[in-house]
Order: C-alpha cells, then sequence, then structure tokens
C-alpha cells in the first residue's frame, strides 16, 4: 500500500510467488537523483531462471502511448501537422466516421453525422470519440452486428482494428481509446516511415538510446530477445501475457506498429524520454511543445463525460492510483491530477500506464520522474499488483526527499 517501502513490499510479493520481479527506475531533472531497481527472475524458454536485469526489455503496452503522442508533437514542431487542424489530407477514415447514438427497437444502429472534425488533439487527449469497444457496450454491439470475428492467426492494421463508429460527437466527451493507434499511423502517413523507425530516429538517437533497444511487436534480433522479460515458458510468442493479465491478442493480431500497445524498450530507456520532459531539454521536443502537454485538454463540453469515466467501473483504470472523486484533468498522453497532494503528485503531474502492471510519471512541479513495472506471475493478483504500484508510486516520493534532506545536510 502507499505507506509500505519499496524493497520490503516487492520482496514478500516474490517470496509469496504473486509476482516475479520488477524494475523500477526514477529521476530529477539533472539526474543527479538515480533511484534504479531490479528485482527477482524470469524464466527463459528453456527453463532455466535468470536474475532480473535493469536492461531486460519490458512490454510497455498502453506506456507506448506516451512514446506515440511524441511522434505526433515531433510532427506538429516539424509543420506536417496541426494540433487542432482537419485531418482529411493523412486521416480520411476518421473525416467520414459518424457518431453511434444507440440503437433503435428493432436493433438497428442509430448513426449521425460529426457536428465536427477529429483532431489530432482530440486523439491524443481522447475526447475524438475513438473509444476501445470493450469500454463501451454500443460500440460492441455495433461489432456484432457489422464485423465477422477475426480468423484464426489473421492480423489487421490500425484502419482495419478500428472502423467502429465515434462513440459520441468529437470534443463532446471522454473515453479511452485507440486515438494513439491513429496518431501513430498518421505521423506514418505525414513523414513517409514507419513508426518504429521516426521512433528510433526522432527519440532513441537525441537522447543515446540504442536504437535496437526499442521496437514494436514482434522484437528481432536474438541480442535483444535474450533480454525479453516476457520471453518464458508462459509467453513463448512474447506478447506481454504478464503485463495484460493473461491476454495478449492485442499484439498477436496487429499488423504494422501500434502506437496504443506495441512497443518494448527498457525501463532507464523508458526513463530518458520522461526526464528529456521533465527537464524540458529540447531534445525531443520544443519547449512550449512540451509546456502544453502538462496543460488540461478536457474542456467544458467533456468534462462531464471524463468525471463519469472517472467514477463509472473502469474508473480505478483511469485513475492511476490518484483519489477517487479527485480533480483530474487530461494532458497530451496521460492523466493530470490538478491539484497538489501533499507529500506525492504535484498539480499538472502527467502520469499513465500500460496494461495491468506498468505505471509511469512526470512531475514537473516537485522535479520528478519515474516508472515501475511489476513483472507479474500468472494468474494475475490484482490486488498485490495494485498495491506495489501504488507503493511505488508513494514511496519513490519518500527517497526522494529524503536524498534531498541529505544533501542539504551535506551541502
Amino acid at each position: 500500500m502507499a505507506d509500505e517501502i519499496i524493497e520490503p513490499a516487492f520482496e514478500a510479493a516474490i517470496a509469496s510467488g504473486k509476482i516475479n520481479g520488477a524494475v523500477i527506475c526514477a529521476t530529477n531533472a539533472n539526474g543527479t537523483f538515480v533511484y534504479n531497481l531490479a528485482i527477482g527472475e524470469r524464466t527463459l524458454l528453456s527453463g532455466e531462471k535468470k536474475p532480473q536485469r535493469i536492461d531486460d526489455m519490458l512490454y510497455l503496452a498502453s506506456a507506448t502511448k506516451l512514446i506515440a503522442t511524441i511522434a505526433a508533437l515531433q510532427c506538429v514542431d516539424d509543420g506536417l501537422l496541426s494540433l487542432t487542424g482537419p485531418l482529411e489530407k493523412f486521416a480520411p477514415e476518421l473525416t467520414s466516421k459518424q457518431v453511434l447514438t444507440g440503437f433503435s427497437d428493432d436493433g438497428t444502429a442509430q448513426l449521425v453525422p460529426a457536428v465536427r472534425s477529429v483532431t489530432l488533439e482530440m486523439l491524443l487527449s481522447h475526447t475524438s470519440g475513438e473509444s476501445y469497444e470493450f469500454l463501451v457496450p454500443k460500440l460492441a454491439k455495433w461489432r456484432q452486428q457489422n464485423e465477422a470475428p477475426l480468423a484464426e492467426g489473421a492480423k489487421r492494421t490500425v484502419e482495419k482494428a478500428f472502423i467502429d463508429p465515434l462513440a459520441f460527437q468529437p470534443g463532446e466527451s471522454w473515453m479511452y481509446g485507440p486515438g494513439m493507434d491513429w496518431a501513430g499511423r498518421i505521423v506514418e502517413r505525414a513523414t513517409g516511415t514507419t513508426l518504429g523507425e521516426r521512433v528510433r530516429q526522432r527519440i532513441c538517437k537525441p537522447l543515446g538510446i540504442p536504437l535496437d533497444d526499442a521496437q514494436f511487436y514482434p522484437v528481432k534480433g536474438e541480442s535483444v530477445r535474450v533480454r525479453l522479460v516476457d520471453l518464458n515458458p508462459g509467453d513463448p510468442e512474447c506478447l506481454g501475457r504478464a503485463v495484460l493479465g493473461g491476454a495478449g491478442d492485442m499484439n498477436a493480431r496487429s499488423e504494422g506498429d501500434f502506437g496504443g500497445h506495441g512497443l518494448f524498450m527498457t525501463g532507464p530507456d523508458y526513463l530518458k524520454v520522461l526526464k528529456s520532459l521533465l527537464a524540458n531539454d529540447g531534445k525531443l521536443l520544443r519547449r512550449e511543445t512540451v509546456d502544453e502537454m502538462f496543460q488540461n485538454r478536457i474542456g467544458p463540453a467533456a468534462e462531464a463525460g471524463h468525471r463519469e469515466a472517472m467514477d463509472g467501473v473502469t474508473g480505478v483504470f483511469f485513475s492511476v492510483g490518484t483519489k477517487p472523486g479527485s480533480k483530474v484533468g487530461y494532458g497530451l498522453g496521460g492523466l493530470m491530477p490538478l491539484e497538489d497532494a501533499e507529500g506525492w503528485y504535484g498539480a499538472n503531474t502527467l502520469t499513465w500506464g500500460g496494461g495491468l502492471t506498468f505505471t509511469w510519471f512526470i512531475d514537473r512541479k516537485n522535479g520528478l520522474c519515474g516508472l515501475g513495472a511489476v513483472q507479474a506471475s500468472l494468474p494475475t493478483d490484482m490486488k498485490t499488483v495494485s498495491d506495489l504500484k501504488q507503493t511505488f508510486r508513494h514511496d519513490i516520493y519518500r527517497k526522494h526527499a529524503a536524498w534531498k534532506a541529505q544533501t542539504k545536510e551535506n551541502a
């Protein structure tokens, strides 16, 4: 829980068999505070057990969305895209979508035209109407009526995977969805290269990240595959099953680079991305663009929908550790607490996660960023994993505060 200490809490969970291990990384803006922990072990396909290493490749799941957001904003900085302009040139599929309002008594889908265009800003803040069908019952029903089940072994591109109508009028509500998948596809169309290559050239290179250490599924190269945390007997295809609570079909069904879920990186390399945004060092984006990432994008029209989602049954996944009912918004790439929490997140901290086990944050007010990657055993013990993520989120602040006090005392 929040009042526990990272090391004994994680060691106890490993000893009980509830998790296999963890990778935790945190730092401040100038890199003088560093916390790196690799704990536990992983099991290779051969059955051999290896200690968890800090440079093991992690499956990011939805933590990929932050990377896709940066790639899209780089296109804005380069003049290739507009944050608020129309997307007809690069995403005509989005401009032709209608809004699903419900179903008539005979089961016929009720569709109405969109009253405004979907923008890149909407895609990056989940206010576009693009929503995951497993979170919106009416979209799930529409899929049952209009889409045949995917054949065994078949794969889908972004365009084919997310053909659903919009769940609400663009800009008028909020729901988690494939906006970053579409944003990644738009980046590819605007730049003429794959999202993976764009990430390697425009995110990895400036930060000194080895290019092979950022790959979309399927990960290639034996020197990298031997460091894949999920390369074990329970996940021979390395689909990220432990991160997704035993599932993994998202990667198995994906054709191409999906900006919403498909990336693998190491913990320290992902931390370099967080640190660059925290320091606003200009290596990835214009400083003004980074500032825009930390601005609340939930306008008055979308606020009620966002609150409803946060307070609903799935709100536990959307809250990212914040207290129920707390004042929160959404920036470009993550949730934003809008008020200070004593001893914890400062106002306008940007935070999100991936699957059931990965979480990250960037707190510019308190000068701290970090990630916690719990390596769950299967079946996933959700309470244990949730508690451990919360232990990380809070105890890393205590460790940072203790470091600052000791530094001040030594000065």
